[in-house]
Parts: C-alpha cells; structure tokens; sequence
C-alpha cells in the first residue's frame, strides 16, 4: 500500500516506531495533567498558565534550535532531548505519587518541556527528508500523523481509565518510560550520516538566521500563512487546549471519561484525514484544500459551543480532528518540498516561532475568559474568529495558486 512505503527505509521505521510509543506516553500525560490541574486548583487559568510555561520557552528557543539542527546531527539532538524529558517526566511522577507535587512543580517542568521541545520539533521536521526519498514524503508525514492520532484515540481511553484506576502518578509514570523507549529506538540514528544536515552551513549563526528569514519572505505563501496561523492558533488550540475540561464539566455535566472520549473523537478524525492523503504520491491544488479545511475547522470549533449534546460535540471534534490533518499534512508535506533542506531547520523553526508566537497570551485570555464568560461562549467565538481568518486568507493569489 501506498501509504505505508516510508516504512521501506530501515531509518524511518525505527524513528517511527520510537515516537509512535512516545506520543501514546504523551497522550496519557496531557489527560492525566488536565484531569490534575482541573482537581487542583479548580481554575481554567491554571491550566492556561501551564501551557504559557510550556509554549514561551520554546519560542524563545526555537530560532536557536532551528539553527542547530542545520548545524549539528538531527539524531543526536533528538536522543538527547527524549533522554531529557523522559528524566523530567520520571521526576513528576515520583512527586506524584509521594503526595507532593505542587502547581508549581508543573511550572518548572512544562518550562523544561517547552525549551527541550524547540530544539526536538525542528529536528524531526528536518531530519524526514533525510532519511525518506521524496516520493515517500506523504506516505511518511501521514504515517507520522497517523501514530500520533491512532494514539490519540487510544491514549485518553487508556489515560482516563488509568487515572480513575491508579491515579494520575500511574500515568505520569507511563510517560516517563515512553520517552527512554523512544530514545532507544533513535540509537542507530546517532551515529548515522544520515542524521547529518546535508551541506551544513558554516559561517555565523547569526548569518545562518538571516538566510532562514530571507527565504521566508521571498515566499508569500510562507509569510502570509505564518501571519494567518499566529492568529487563528489561538483561537483554535486556546479553547480546545484550556476550555475543554471546562466544556465537559461545566456545560455538558460529564467526567474524564467524557473529556477522553473527545480527545478521542479528534483524533479519529485526523486518522481518517491522514490515512486519505496518504494515498497520494502528490497532492494537487494544495493551498486551496488546506485553508478550505481551516475554515469547516472554525466551524467545528464553534459548534462545540453550541448547545448540543454530547453526541453533537463528538461529531464536532471527530471533523475538527479530520479538518486539522489535512491543513497540517499538506503544509509539512509543502515545506519538506519546496524548501532547501540545508535550510529546513531554520525555515521549520522561524514556522513554528511566526504561527505560535502569540499562542501563550491566547492561552492565558483564554482562561481568563473562561472562568468569566464560560467555556461554550469560548467556543463560538474562537471558532468564528478562525474560520473569517482562513477565508480571508484565501483572497491572497499566492494562497490560491499554491500547487
């Protein structure tokens, strides 16, 4: 099949595997951490503070580390960050099930996470091209998506039923194993050429960035959804990343069970997207297609705010979840492409900086606004925000024409 041709090339499949088992770690983790926060403190503020100290280091970071993975071997960067977060996550749960972790140990913990993770995103968005001809670039991106969505689906399930059984300690312990797991499986790309950035820049760091943000904006189809992305990520992940647990809660008089199966949902969703486009060697008329799902996403995102049952949200985020895939597939699949893999890490980092930049003050008005206005009237609004966002973007030919 056409969409399991990455798994041919020995590098991949090995990179795969380790961050398939990782992002199931994950996955029991951010349960685990809403279901904690929400019993700790009882305020969505918490948990938007958590995510600012997660988001705000790596932005900081991240141009430093796109720099360094076009400078020093991706698989080297990528062993040490996995060896790193599965030490922190070891250390949280030993708190946890001590009886002594406190706000403010996730705090620091999230800091760590979000400075690890500036130099660990822009490696992996890097290093695929590397080991993966381009032909099975799809077939590796949606493979990619669709570990993180099958896990997706299974991780709430089992993280939900984890923190009803063994509490959130147990869940935080999982984690933590994933990450050493993960690491392991990146053993023979530490030392492989092939985890080498081809052509690595010599000169300055400094003259490094600049070329990044040279080629940047000699492309308006990078800029233009760079600038759209910084504005719509708010208003799509703030309320799906810190009202939810409050939605499930406040709105729909429903448990973890219930916020786990949402996350679920969405992540069906975007198995269904990503297994899709992984059937094509080449998708056509890419621009079009990917801020056209942006927008039936703002949709959906406004439909959870709608006063629907449970049956309504799930549907909701099961095309919220499909919507999201396709945009974020077709873009990953669109960088890995059009631009110069020398200089993918720095491109992929100032990505990443542009479209999240403002993601930590939208976490923290989300929170605000949904202990004030409470999270469905969150909902609507975010929702409708995103998707006059994507269809303005449309009017831009460099948007339109991207093929």
């Amino acid at each position: 099949m056409e969409l399991f041709r990455s798994l041919k090339h020995r590098a991949f499949a090995f990179l795969w595997s380790g961050q398939t088992i990782s992002r199931l770690g994950d996955s029991l983790y951010r349960i685990a951490l809403a279901w904690w926060v929400l019993e700790k403190t009882g305020y969505a503020t918490a948990m938007g503070t958590v995510l600012i100290f997660s988001f705000a280091p790596m932005l900081v970071f991240l141009l430093v580390g796109g720099v360094a993975v076009d400078r020093l071997p991706r698989g080297r960067v990528m062993f040490a960050s996995d060896v790193l977060r599965g030490a922190l996550v070891a250390a949280v749960a030993a708190l946890a099930f001590a009886q002594s972790l406190e706000i403010w140990h996730i705090y620091i913990a999230s800091i760590v996470f979000g400075f690890v993770d500036a130099f660990f995103q822009p490696a992996y968005t890097a290093i695929v091209p590397e080991i993966v001809p381009t032909d099975s670039l799809p077939s590796a991106n949606s493979l990619t998506s669709l570990s993180a969505q099958i896990t997706g689906i299974v991780g709430p399930a089992l993280g939900s039923l984890i923190v009803a059984q063994g509490g959130t300690s147990t869940a935080f312990a999982f984690d933590g194993v994933s990450f050493f797991v993960s690491a392991a499986c990146l053993i023979p790309l530490v030392g492989a050429r092939a985890g080498a950035p081809s052509n690595a820049p010599g000169g300055s760091a400094l003259r490094d960035f600049r070329a990044g943000v040279a080629a940047v904006f000699a492309s308006p189809w990078l800029w233009i959804t760079i600038s759209i992305f910084a504005l719509s990520n708010i208003t799509l992940s703030g309320p799906t990343s810190v009202a939810l647990p409050f939605l499930v809660k406040d709105t729909l008089h429903a448990d973890v069970n219930a916020l786990g199966w949402l996350y679920s949902m969405a992540a069906l969703g975007s198995i269904l997207g990503a297994v899709w486009l992984g059937r094509f060697k080449k998708i056509r008329r890419r621009g079009l297609v990917a801020y056209c799902a942006t927008i039936v996403g703002g949709v959906m995102v406004l439909a959870y705010g709608l006063p629907i049952s449970i049956i309504g949200v799930s549907i909701a985020a099961l095309v919220l979840g499909g919507s999201i895939a396709f945009f974020s597939l077709i873009w990953t699949n669109t960088l890995q492409e059009l631009v110069p893999r020398e200089m993918l890490g720095r491109v992929s980092s100032i990505d990443m900086l542009g479209s999240f930049v403002l993601l930590p003050i939208g976490f923290g008005i989300t929170g605000w606004a949904t202990d004030r206005l409470g999270a469905a009237t969150v909902f609507v609004i975010g929702g409708a925000f995103s998707a006059l966002l994507a269809a303005l973007a449309l009017l831009h030919p460099a948007i339109r024409g991207l093929d």
